[in-house]
């Protein structure tokens, strides 16, 4: 089977040894996806919601860039640093997903940290997209 892989281009995919995303077939799997910029800053400090919004973004143009579209998420998967803040994180990502015809299943849990303390939120994806023709 066919394997396709993206890179954010950060210093930690080799070093860790992840790929932002990766496409099997029809599957496409986004990594956990914080609120960061190009240059892979922690961006909406101390606002959940906004970093929800930001990781979202980033999780759509990853699914983007592997030739599925918003609506071809199946999953979310996110995990917050206070669950207190799962509101603005869950309106968050209810703008991004409550148009979408078969809106996707999705967990939200509360963990003890992120990776960085500027951090509050990551999330990860699934998407199913359309066989490939070729």
């Amino acid at each position: 089977m066919r394997r396709e892989a993206i890179s954010s281009g950060t210093e930690w995919e080799p070093r860790v040894g992840y790929s932002r995303a990766v496409r099997t077939g029809d599957v496409i799997r986004v990594s956990g996806t914080t609120a960061t910029d190009e240059e892979g800053n922690a961006v909406g400090a101390d606002d959940a919601g906004a970093q929800a919004k930001r990781a979202l973004s980033n999780v759509v143009s990853a699914v983007e860039e592997l030739g599925g579209e918003k609506e071809d998420v199946v999953r979310t998967r996110m995990y917050v640093a206070d669950i207190d803040d799962w509101e603005a994180v869950g309106e968050a990502h209810g703008s991004f997903f409550r148009d979408v015809p078969v809106r996707p299943a999705s967990t939200m849990v509360e963990v003890s940290r992120l990776i960085d303390p500027n951090l509050l939120v990551e999330i990860e994806a699934e998407a199913v997209v359309e066989p490939d023709e070729g």
